[in-house]
């Protein structure tokens, strides 16, 4: 039975505002280059300027063709060439290149390089090495924000996470502080910003020096509360298996900028289809937070629906005909195709995952978050990597051992290791090396299985004495400490007889009730109380917790108006849409709405690519 809002959640606010400042300042740099010029986009820009300006309106902006730009000689011909790119290096090198060529055919062209979201001195940097700098204009398209949905706005930037988390470039945290700064500037003044994790606490920090800088004018707010969280304060929610139906359709097919392109299995055509998933589309709007094994029921009962609507037309008249065509046909129509499509998708799916013995895997994983029959789940993923199933499902599998306890025990970690290295390759060694980095896959040390043995000690040794131990190992590596958090949190729920995945009483559904999402239980925890009572479970989280309540020239905003009950949760590092769905949930049941702001939408297997040793 698919989930219905509550009255009492407010309206989100109108965020096409942000596309619409998007468009006109792109508009306004390309009118920066007068006359007909070829436009040259880098491939991950591409979907997100199709959702701002579409080819016509660059067309009445005086761009003649779009390329995308590759790392190969260019094929353009006029004499105006701007570049719409990100801020690497890679691209500002063969830019250069492109430059110089011509310099050297003694061809003269104006060349203007458009940099999104900002522009970065090393790019600079390479344009004077190359001896161009005087050669090319620079500017920057600020485009921090993108809305997906009515309550998802991401900065469409995957990059973030392996550049903060890994490599320790804070480059873009000043990005997130501004994308910060524009909804304040928008659609706040915010009443009050809680934090945790130390890109959290930065990320808030550049937002208020941004804030202190500019002009504050008196205003009602239209979102009252802001949650700013790291990726790495929950990688375990991250590494779960999705269950509901827009995760499942993001780990097989792979949304992307809130478009999925469906196969020839799905389209039961030679072609694929590119299908925008949104709220728009009533049939997935109904059945995208639905745990999928309800999502076949909910898509029989629509297709009788259909049929019902459709017979209305017998015995008809004309006049009763000519309405029911002008007015409810196309829509129905509308609805039909969608709904085929949503259980071609479905179908596919559950060919995939039957052939992955999906229901096997999920077992494993639930004995992982419980803490049950390790060992067994040890074996069984040893049989994954030994039959080479999925690269990237291994590594989540052990992944998900190493953090829900507490790093493996040196035995089993050198053994998985060599067997992971022998069936994917010892060219993964750096990926071993950067997932200990992260604290994703680690071996426990000395001090660190006396940790992981609380549980066992506990009647034998005060909470204070365990605790005290706890911190004197703290300083040794990354841990998840998740055991500790699980119990604390009560993250895993006590059910009697079966969990009802129909009417689920908790967000724990999102992962068929066996696990509530940490990120999650932490907003629900700090929205009801702040983090007073929680000093426990921040000591366990590595602290960086904050919570600030904005005064200012806005006034006191009142507790109880709607905009107190509108809350942006920023996820620093990426978000799935599991956890939206569990956040929808959440809002539905306390009379919130949650807007979801996040980096990218991520996925165990994105966010595990992102690490991989062999990336180039």
């Amino acid at each position: 039975m698919a989930l219905n809002s509550r009255r009492d959640a407010p309206e989100p606010p109108d965020f096409s505002l942000l596309k619409r400042l998007a468009r006109d300042q792109l508009i306004y740099l390309l009118e920066q280059l007068p006359g007909k010029k070829d436009l040259f986009i880098e491939a991950d820009l591409m979907s997100p300027l199709d959702r701002i300006a579409n080819v016509s309106t660059l067309k009445q902006h005086e761009v003649d063709k779009l390329y995308k730009l590759e790392n190969k000689p260019i094929v353009s011909t006029c004499d105006q060439l701007c570049f719409l790119i990100r801020p690497r290096i890679h691209s500002v090198k063969w830019i250069a290149d492109i430059v110089n060529t011509d310099k050297a055919a003694g061809r003269f062209r104006r060349y203007k390089i458009i940099f999104s979201p900002q522009k970065f001195y090393a790019c600079e940097t390479i344009l004077e090495e190359q001896g161009i700098y005087g050669d090319v204009s620079c500017d920057k398209w600020e485009f921090y924000l993108l809305p997906l949905d009515d309550d998802i706005i991401s900065l469409e930037l995957p990059e973030f996470f392996r550049d903060y988390f890994l490599e320790g470039d804070q480059r873009w945290v000043s990005t997130a502080g501004k994308a910060l700064h524009l909804l304040h500037s928008v659609y706040g003044p915010f009443s009050k910003v809680y934090g945790i994790g130390r890109c959290a606490k930065m990320t808030y920090e550049m937002w208020r020096e941004l804030v202190e800088d500019g002009e504050q004018r008196p205003r009602q707010p239209e979102v009252g509360n802001v949650f700013l969280i790291d990726r790495d304060v929950d990688f375990v929610t991250s590494l779960c298996s999705q269950v509901v139906y827009e995760g499942l359709v993001d780990d097989i097919f792979r949304i992307k900028c809130g478009d999925v392109e469906f196969g020839p299995e799905v389209t039961s055509s030679d072609k694929s289809l590119k299908v925008m998933l949104n709220s728009s589309d009533k049939v997935f709007n109904e059945i995208r937070n639905e745990h999928f094994s309800n999502v076949f029921g909910f898509l029989s009962q629509k297709a009788k629906s259909l049929q019902t609507a459709y017979d209305k037309r017998r015995g008809m008249d004309i006049q009763q005909m000519k309405t029911f065509v002008s007015q409810e046909l196309k829509g129905l129509k509308q609805e039909h195709r969608l709904l085929s499509l949503h259980i071609s998708a479905c179908e596919s799916i559950m060919k995939k995952k039957t052939k992955q013995d999906f229901q096997e895997l999920l077992k494993t994983e639930h004995c992982l978050l419980e803490g049950f029959n390790i060992r067994e789940s040890i074996s069984y993923i040893e049989e994954h990597i030994n039959r080479q199933v999925s690269l990237t499902e291994s590594l989540r599998l052990l992944c998900l051992l190493s953090l829900t306890e507490n790093g493996l025990i040196p035995k089993d970690y050198r053994s998985l290791k060599a067997q992971y290295l022998q069936s994917y390759g010892t060219e993964h060694l750096l990926t071993f090396a950067n997932l200990r980095k992260l604290g994703l896959l680690v071996e426990q040390q000395p001090g660190d299985t006396i940790i992981a043995m609380e549980n066992k000690v506990g009647k034998l040794v005060t909470d204070k004495a365990v605790g005290k131990l706890t911190d004197a190992f703290n300083s040794l590596a990354k841990k998840s400490n998740f055991r500790a958090l699980s119990k604390k949190l009560a993250l895993i729920p006590k059910v009697d007889g079966e969990y009802d995945l129909c009417t689920p009483p908790d967000m724990a559904y999102i992962f068929s009730g066996a696990y509530v999402p940490l990120s999650c239980k932490l907003v629900e925890q700090v929205l009801d109380r702040g983090w007073t009572g929680l000093e426990e479970v921040t000591r366990l989280l590595n602290g960086n917790e904050f919570t600030v309540t904005a005064g200012g020239s806005g006034g006191e905003v009142k507790t109880k108006d709607d905009s107190q009950r509108l809350v942006f949760v920023m996820f620093l590092g990426g978000c799935t849409f599991s956890e939206i769905s569990a956040l929808r949930f959440l809002g539905r049941e306390r009379g919130y709405k949650f807007i979801i702001v996040t980096t990218a939408i991520t996925n165990s297997a994105r966010l595990l690519e992102s690490v991989l040793g062999s990336r180039v």
